[in-house]
């Protein structure tokens, strides 16, 4: 055989080795990349549910769910472009589709979820935590532009007050619990603190609470002046007895 054949040949094996390898390379590159693309999607889906599930711990409103709903879909179509064969990923983006146009069409505000003040300092900072997550998902989804700025606006100033609610409600309790507890300087210490945060909100609620814990602190603050004033009695009243004890000397048993 000709060897100039043979050097052709085996040239020709190389590059089409190479080749492969090269291809192969790629479509696994490829491939994971995709695996990387959709486990990013389904992390996504799998935090948004999980905010969706807490919708027990406070009032969630229909253009926060219908926001949450359309992010799910939003990376279930990412998905199904990635993995277009997949049939669990079609039935889920129709079970989403049906879900967020039930939201639109049927959803009752009264049925929703009423505020639960937190019973204790823990629950109070999951709750703060459930809102602050809610508030950057909804600024997320504003900036990609899937949700609407008058409905975000709307919704971030919801949230905000129920955000202000949780504290001002938990620093109520703290501040009973302190009198309870016979405390009066801490219980003042928190309604102070409360009064602070109000001071420049003029909503509804902070206009109502704001009078409440007013009226909380100017009772023990009343309270506490008048035990004041009893205690400076009692004092004058020993130093009084003191005197006349210097002057005649105690009584002799005779």
């Amino acid at each position: 055989m000709n060897i100039g054949l043979i050097i052709a040949l085996v040239a020709i094996l190389l590059v089409l080795v190479l080749g492969y390898n090269i291809m192969l390379q790629y479509k696994v590159k490829a491939e994971t990349a995709r695996k990387q693309e959709s486990a990013r999607y389904l992390t996504i889906i799998d935090a948004t549910e999980e905010l969706i599930g807490h919708a027990h711990h406070m009032p969630y409103s229909k253009d926060l769910l219908i926001c949450l709903n359309t992010r799910i879909l939003d990376a279930l179509q990412n998905m199904s472009e990635l993995d277009s064969k997949n049939k669990q990923l079609s039935q889920r983006l129709e079970h989403t589709e049906q879900q967020i146009t039930q939201l639109h069409e049927n959803f009752n505000e009264k049925e929703a979820s009423t505020f639960k003040v937190p019973s204790n300092d823990k629950q109070a900072i999951v709750m703060l935590k459930l809102v602050k997550r809610l508030r950057d998902t909804i600024r997320s989804e504003h900036n990609k532009g899937r949700f609407e700025t008058q409905a975000y606006v709307a919704e971030n100033a919801r949230l905000e007050t129920i955000q202000l609610r949780i504290n001002i409600e938990n620093v109520i309790k703290r501040a009973n619990d302190a009198m309870v507890r016979n405390q009066p300087g801490t219980a003042l210490q928190l309604l102070r603190k409360g009064l602070d945060v109000l001071s420049t909100k003029n909503d509804a609620y902070s206009i109502a609470a704001r009078q409440k814990l007013q009226a909380m602190h100017d009772e023990l603050e009343k309270r506490r002046q008048s035990r004041s004033a009893e205690e400076l009695n009692q004092m004058e009243r020993n130093e009084r007895q003191d005197d006349m004890d210097a002057l005649f000397g105690e009584k002799k048993k005779w």
